[in-house]
């Protein structure tokens, strides 16, 4: 792999990192600490929730242009593991467009960090030439 695919690839894991562990630290420390009825706990949550909304967008934006770089550039295209990938990264970006609408609905949440992680992992086995 040269140099260029590696800064590719870099800011494609970078990207899921951020996706991924963001939502994993989300859910796991700043919502059971910040979800409360005092009103500026969840003023706080949801300042939280919105900047890390933004960073979100970007990294779904990055990781969808490098990828699809990717897929070119290593032909990816016809392999039954990418297009597995593909339509799970299609259903993250409904189900986040919905919780968008919805965000009480907690389920939501676990649906996108389930489908992220089985992403993350069909990811792998593309990586490692298992596709």
């Amino acid at each position: 792999m040269t140099d260029g695919w590696r800064v590719v690839l870099y800011l494609h894991l970078l990207s899921m990192a951020f996706f991924v562990g963001g939502q994993l630290v989300f859910g796991l420390a700043v919502v059971p600490l910040l979800r409360g009825d005092d009103d500026r706990d969840r003023d706080r949550l949801r300042a939280v929730a919105r900047r890390f909304g933004y960073g979100s967008i970007a990294a779904l934006v990055v990781l969808i242009i490098t990828g699809w770089a990717m897929a070119s550039h290593f032909q990816l295209w016809d392999s039954s593991t990418l297009q597995w990938k593909l339509a799970l990264v299609a259903l993250v970006i409904v189900l986040v467009l919905v919780h968008l609408r919805w965000s009480k609905l907690h389920a939501l949440q676990g649906a996108i960090l389930i489908a992220s992680l089985v992403i993350v992992w069909l990811g792998l086995r593309l990586a490692t030439g298992g596709a």
